[in-house]
């Protein structure tokens, strides 16, 4: 936070219910510990009834994605003014243990014990689905990659959400060490700068190309694949058909994406719902409450 220049009086984090929503108690600024589910709409009015906040929502993939998700959407979908930090660790840790919204198929946990049918959400697809302006992935183990992506999540204007992929140690140990190990994360995650081409590899030597219209993973130096055949990261393209591939990319087909994805400049609802106030005052012509009470039919009734 003090990178971002703003004061901590200035800062507000809402959580809801969950392992994550402990965070307010830890850090020095105004915080709210809300409803299991309803940090978001809290958020949004905080944000809305005084604009100069930095607010910051903390939420897990189960406050979020379940008793939340119309929340989440919504609020992405008015593009508010608020910053979303989604703590992801695959299961339900506060109750110990059972599957949520973004536990992958098959999953064997406290309440799928034959291993889970039902398709897992993915917090990129969903921001994307309802038109988001921003979206970023990190990691729990990279605090420099952590700290780029909360930067760039505190200056931009609109519903910034970043997908934190975090391990929980007691029910999904290592849910994420295929992409977050030391031994593969080099080669299984691509980190994505605006302007700069797909790059990944320990040895820097791979990327992403487009052929008939779909991505694929190159080595660059075969097949004459040259850096200049890459696709170049367009995080400010309206179109988010690049986009949606991106966050949707898994393995081992394809890197995990990480870094800002998506980072669009909108129209923030806090500025149009002012405007609109300011408007319906100029135009009224009803201004104290007598005006009120004798506008449109008014009768006496005598006794």
């Amino acid at each position: 936070m003090p990178e971002t220049g703003i004061d901590k009086d200035k800062v507000v984090f809402v959580s809801g219910i969950g392992c994550s929503s402990r965070f307010p108690y830890y850090i020095n600024t105004y915080g709210f510990h809300s409803m299991h589910g309803r940090a978001n709409p809290i958020a949004s009015g905080i944000k809305i009834s005084n604009p100069s906040l930095s607010v910051w929502i903390v939420t897990g993939d189960g406050d979020s994605m379940a008793i939340g998700g119309n929340h989440f959407i919504h609020t992405i979908r008015r593009n508010v003014n608020v910053n979303l930090l989604l703590f992801n660790n695959k299961i339900y840790g506060l109750t110990k243990g059972q599957y949520s919204p973004t536990t992958p198929k098959g999953s064997v946990t406290k309440t799928s014990p034959e291993g889970t049918i039902e398709n897992a959400f993915k917090p990129g697809e969903l921001t994307m689905g309802a038109q988001g302006t921003f979206f970023a992935r990190t990691v729990d183990t990279d605090p420099r990659m952590m700290k780029k992506v909360f930067t760039a999540a505190a200056e931009h204007k609109g519903t910034s959400v970043v997908e934190i992929l975090l391990n929980c140690v007691i029910f999904a140990n290592q849910v994420h060490k295929d992409i977050t190990g030391k031994e593969v994360r080099d080669d299984h995650q691509i980190f994505l700068e605006h302007g700069k081409p797909m790059i990944f590899g320990k040895d820097r030597n791979k990327g992403l190309m487009m052929k008939c219209d779909r991505m694929e993973v190159v080595t660059i130096g075969e097949n004459g694949v040259t850096e200049d055949d890459l696709i170049v990261h367009n995080a400010q393209d309206p179109d988010d058909t690049n986009h949606y591939r991106l966050v949707r990319m898994e393995l081992p087909e394809f890197p995990v994406a990480m870094g800002v994805i998506r980072a669009i400049d909108s129209t923030v609802y806090e500025s149009e719902m002012f405007d609109q106030v300011q408007h319906a005052k100029k135009e009224t012509k009803i201004h104290t409450m007598d005006d009120l009470l004798h506008s449109g039919n008014v009768f006496e009734s005598k006794g």
